[in-house]
């Protein structure tokens, strides 16, 4: 049997509410597609799922009906722009927590069946560091810290990075400024949160780069369409085009780590951990 190929997985959080961090995550998800991976983007804001409002998308089917065994992960994924698949939130991951053990085998199954037809898995995160919150970045193997320019984002950032470091001993992330109004801005907020980081944890943090403040953002979230296909040549667009670029091209996770069945694992485990 040919090894399986490991799996990108990555999550996107931010913090807090009002940087675009779902904005982030589909639109990277869709630049990912673009250049033709595979790419499944998981709705992981239990309470307030929106990646299917930013897409105009109409969801049948959630997670929630996979871990009541009536549909298959298949059967609930729903196609977006330039094929990339999503599946759309179920709420409450407090009833991950209460899962018997064969359905957990179940829903690891279900990721698994999964794991031979996909490259990329973007975790769109809820806002906050919630324990939920958690359990998806710990889960993943490459986290999105996204910032943006008001004073308490930054803050924000700093108080999930001290958590996962401290708590879970997390020691990679990566960084994407959203909404900049300058090329500088970027890099200076970067500069800004790695100087408390490196003075107080023991983490290193990586600038992937920034999406620029772009009228054609909001218009785009009116018209419920991504930006990169509702405004492609827009300047949200292009840098948001030139991330995926980089992203693409990170190291994928020695197997098994990188495989599904693991991200399920942990996130099972982290779950089960709280009750």
């Amino acid at each position: 049997m040919s090894q399986m190929r490991p799996v990108q997985v990555i999550a996107v959080s931010g913090g807090k509410g009002g940087v675009g961090k779902s904005n982030i995550a589909v639109n990277l998800s869709i630049a990912l597609a673009e250049l033709r991976r595979r790419v499944v983007l998981l709705d992981a804001d239990l309470g307030l799922a929106n990646v299917d409002v930013l897409l105009g998308i109409k969801a049948t089917h959630t997670l929630a009906d996979v871990l009541a065994g009536t549909h298959s992960l298949r059967d609930v994924l729903v196609t977006g722009p330039a094929g990339l698949k999503i599946v759309p939130a179920s709420s409450g991951v407090q009833r991950m927590a209460e899962l018997s053990s064969s359905e957990h085998a179940g829903l690891i199954n279900a990721f698994n069946e999964l794991s031979d037809q996909v490259d990329v898995l973007v975790i769109d995160t809820a806002a906050g560091i919630s324990d939920t919150v958690v359990s998806f970045v710990r889960a993943a193997n490459e986290v999105i810290v996204v910032v943006c320019d008001e004073p308490s984002s930054i803050t924000d950032a700093y108080a999930l990075i001290k958590l996962l470091n401290k708590e879970y001993g997390m020691q990679r992330f990566r960084v994407v400024a959203n909404m900049t109004r300058t090329p500088q801005e970027g890099l200076s907020m970067f500069n800004k949160l790695n100087g408390v980081c490196e003075r107080f944890l023991d983490v290193t943090l990586q600038f992937v780069g920034q999406v620029p403040f772009d009228e054609m953002v909001r218009k785009s979230v009116q018209k419920q369409k991504a930006i990169l296909e509702f405004a492609p040549t827009s300047k949200a667009a292009q840098a948001l085009r030139q991330i995926a670029q980089q992203v693409d091209q990170w190291p994928l996770p020695n197997s098994p780590t990188g495989r599904l069945e693991f991200f399920v694992e942990r996130l099972l485990q982290a779950a089960n951990s709280r009750y």
